[in-house]
């Protein structure tokens, strides 16, 4: 779960690191009162979970409060990189001397954490990465040990950080600790011409299994990247959208990657995964095959069940009204295999419905799915 910038600095603020003034508004006319509050004079930032907001214009300076009604009004309702701004948070100026870059990511392959730092801060980390590589510094964390004021010190000295730096480098590890947080971003970090450390932006992306612990957040913390996603989550759907051609259904976690993989081996691409879970009632199977034929990518759908809790042939009850209610217009290879499987089988073959076709096997079943998609 991605944050926004003001409830990144939110957190920042609470664990005691220093940022700019700032409100957050979806109204133009309210952002004039806000800039009058802080001063005249303010910064105002689309509020997106997503990067290059400066370059698609959605970060201005405004000189006074009027100024600043009209800049909001400018950027609210921008669209940057598919993203609708819905609100804009208006910040102090800083009187920044040096900018810097520090970040706090899971590392999953090593089985820890990684912090990134650099003394070049304000651009695309990937961008500095890519030209000048000696100028990031990549430190390893171990989770039980943490970031201890001398571990803080390792990260700064290895980054060119002024020693200022080491107190926050500790306050931001406790902010992705606390926050169960798998990245916590602080780009720039800047020095101002008075001396301080204030963090000017923020980016922190909180566990998705802790949601239980993070309420706080609502929903207005979650956004999806694609519309179909979104519509999935609307519908208690887990849903994720993929590159290729074949739209796949399945109960579990472990079968649908395991679907995903034999797809792939039988030359095809999964154009997106939908998990159906223990349930596979008319509603969520209906809610499924919507989800999963809006998806233009999609040239067949490849429905994977091992019938367990839930029995087989209630799985092919709930395919057949769903048919009812949903117009199918892709071939659908269905595989069912586990409790009540050759009952299942049957109420399909007695629907009989033109693009329905059924597989024995999983390999079967996926080699004809794929064979579907890449020769329509």
């Amino acid at each position: 779960m991605d944050l926004y910038e003001h409830q990144a600095r939110e957190l920042f603020e609470e664990h005691g690191i220093l940022v700019p003034r700032a409100e957050v508004t979806d109204s133009p006319k309210e952002a004039r009162e806000i800039a009058r509050r802080l001063g005249g004079r303010v910064v105002v930032k689309a509020q997106v979970k997503t990067g290059g907001r400066g370059k698609a214009g959605g970060v201005k300076l405004a000189a006074d409060p009027a100024a600043a009604e009209i800049t909001a009004r400018q950027i609210l309702g921008m669209d940057i990189k598919g993203h609708t701004v819905g609100k804009v948070m208006l910040a102090q100026p800083v009187d920044i001397e040096t900018e810097f870059y520090v970040s706090y990511v899971l590392d999953r392959e090593a089985g820890g954490f990684l912090a990134i730092a650099s003394a070049e801060g304000g651009m695309e980390i990937e961008e500095v990465a890519a030209t000048r590589p000696q100028a990031v510094a990549r430190i390893p964390i171990d989770p039980a040990e943490g970031v201890t004021s001398a571990k803080a010190g390792e990260i700064a000295k290895a980054a060119g950080l002024p020693p200022q730096t080491v107190d926050v480098l500790v306050r931001l590890w406790e902010v992705l600790v606390r926050e169960d947080a798998l990245l916590v971003e602080v780009n720039p970090l800047v020095r101002t011409g008075q001396g301080q450390i204030l963090a000017l932006d923020g980016k922190v992306t909180l566990d998705d299994n802790a949601r239980f612990r993070q309420t706080r957040w609502g929903t207005d913390g979650v956004e999806h990247d694609d519309a179909l996603e979104a519509a999935a989550a609307a519908k208690g759907l887990n849903y994720v959208k993929l590159d290729g051609e074949v739209g796949i259904i399945g109960n579990g976690a472990g079968l649908v990657m395991s679907t995903l993989d034999v797809v792939a081996g039988c030359g095809a691409r999964p154009a997106n995964f939908l998990d159906i879970g223990g349930g596979a009632s008319a509603r969520i199977m209906a809610d499924g095959l919507s989800v999963i034929l809006s998806d233009p990518a999609v040239k067949s759908v490849f429905v994977n069940v091992f019938g367990g809790i839930t029995a087989c042939d209630a799985v092919a009850e709930g395919i057949v009204q769903a048919l009812d209610s949903v117009q199918l217009t892709k071939p659908l290879v269905v595989r069912l295999d586990g409790n009540n499987a050759a009952r299942g089988r049957a109420v399909l073959d007695d629907r009989a419905h033109p693009l329905v076709q059924q597989a024995t096997t999983m390999d079967g079943a996926a080699l004809r799915a794929a064979r579907l998609a890449t020769t329509a």
